[in-house]
């Protein structure tokens, strides 16, 4: 389906009050009904981050969502079993009932040496990685080697080959594990971790394009994911002009993270529209970060927020974004999954303020926020909701 269709679409797949099919959430939030997911082809995820334990039934059937995405914090491993930590569990509980997942790899070294081969560092790594696969080989259908390896790497360790040595042996270790416990026919397949920033001037390196070299020529590697935070919709092309071309006939892309945060970002300091700010008691003049901070404490409706969000042109100018990234990512023909945010993850920072990075705005469920609606789901983003729920009915 492309983003027109979508858009056409809308009227008969809305998400919520707003539309004539409204679909209230059945059912528990907590214990998952058998669902068949599509195959990883085109397909648009429900992410919910580093939240696993926030994976929600009700939310995903809302908006119809049979994949979901997250990502684990290997440094969790030390505390015993990952299949037994509350959130991870809910991840392989959703893979049991048939939902297609994907699990990425976060590995933490910004502010100490990133592990060289042979060293302590290095066999802490590993041992982390090697529990990760035992909960999840041949259970989860993606498994990504990093989250945002060069964001979540020293500067040091990320200019020089040392992030492309550490990450290679990851993932020469994950193809090793999976070859030996499971053979070829294992479903799980090995990405490697999210290119990011590529919109930057000088984001492209020597080690990114090693990076994509490695991809390219390591036949266990399926492919390589990529996270467009943007600050424009045309930036992320910039993404895909890069990837693309290294890729081989049998690989794809992922995109687990996508969003027009950095756009938003540049407006928190724009006046709230005025209509919007007299027909809610709000003072003229008041900054867009304000009001997201006043609904921390005073928390708007669903409608409500809504309003507020379309009232801000350079939100509604935007507001077919995620049905027209969808299109640009499938008709390249290389997509396997990309994810959008469910729900916000946790509260809002109490300092956030004018320089903070909105995330709320990308958000479906917005918890932190909005009121409840009578169904007992969080008020949600209808945009972003009815759009994601329309997207659901592509197959390749």
């Amino acid at each position: 389906m492309s983003g027109g269709a979508v858009l056409a679409a809308l009227g008969t797949a809305a998400c919520g009050p707003d539309g004539n099919n409204s679909s209230p959430a059945a059912g528990s939030s907590s214990s998952p009904g058998t669902v068949s997911a599509p195959p990883a082809s085109g397909v648009l995820a429900a992410n919910v981050n580093q939240a696993l334990e926030k994976i929600d039934y009700a939310e995903l059937q809302a908006v119809s969502g049979t994949w979901i995405r997250g990502f684990y914090l290997m440094s969790n491993a030390d505390q015993g079993n990952p299949a037994t930590q509350t959130g991870f569990a809910k991840l392989l509980q959703a893979a049991a009932h048939g939902y297609g997942t994907v699990l990425t790899t976060k590995f933490q070294y910004q502010n100490r040496p990133i592990p060289t081969p042979g060293s302590p560092a290095m066999t802490t790594a590993l041992a982390r990685l090697d529990k990760v696969l035992a909960a999840t080989m041949g259970k989860v259908d993606i498994l990504t080697i990093g989250n945002e390896p060069f964001f979540e790497t020293s500067k040091t360790d990320r200019e020089t080959p040392r992030i492309n040595t550490f990450y290679e042996a990851l993932a020469l270790h994950t193809a090793q594990y999976r070859q030996k416990h499971f053979g070829a026919n294992c479903k799980t397949k090995i990405y490697m971790g999210a290119l990011t920033a590529l919109y930057r001037p000088g984001a492209e390196t020597a080690q990114t394009r090693r990076w994509m070299t490695f991809t390219a020529h390591t036949p266990s590697i399926a492919g390589v994911d990529i996270h467009p935070h943007v600050p424009g919709p045309a930036a992320a092309k910039k993404y895909l002009d890069y990837v693309l071309p290294f890729l081989r006939s049998d690989q794809r892309f992922l995109a687990t993270e996508f969003s027009l945060v950095q756009l938003w970002k540049q407006h928190m300091s724009d006046a709230v529209n005025p209509a919007f700010a007299r027909s809610h008691g709000i003072a003229k003049g008041t900054p867009v970060w304000q009001v997201i901070k006043d609904a921390t404490q005073r928390p708007f409706d669903e409608q409500e927020w809504n309003d507020f969000l379309l009232s801000n042109t350079w939100y509604a100018d935007n507001k077919n974004f995620l049905a027209d990234q969808m299109e640009r990512f499938r008709s390249t023909g290389k997509l396997a999954v990309a994810a959008y945010g469910i729900t916000q993850a946790s509260a809002m920072p109490k300092d956030f303020g004018p320089n903070s990075t909105p995330w709320v705005l990308n958000s479906m469920f917005c918890p932190y926020v909005c009121k409840p609606e009578p169904s007992g789901l969080p008020g949600r983003n209808r945009t972003w909701c009815r759009q994601f729920r329309a997207l659901q009915h592509y197959r390749a």
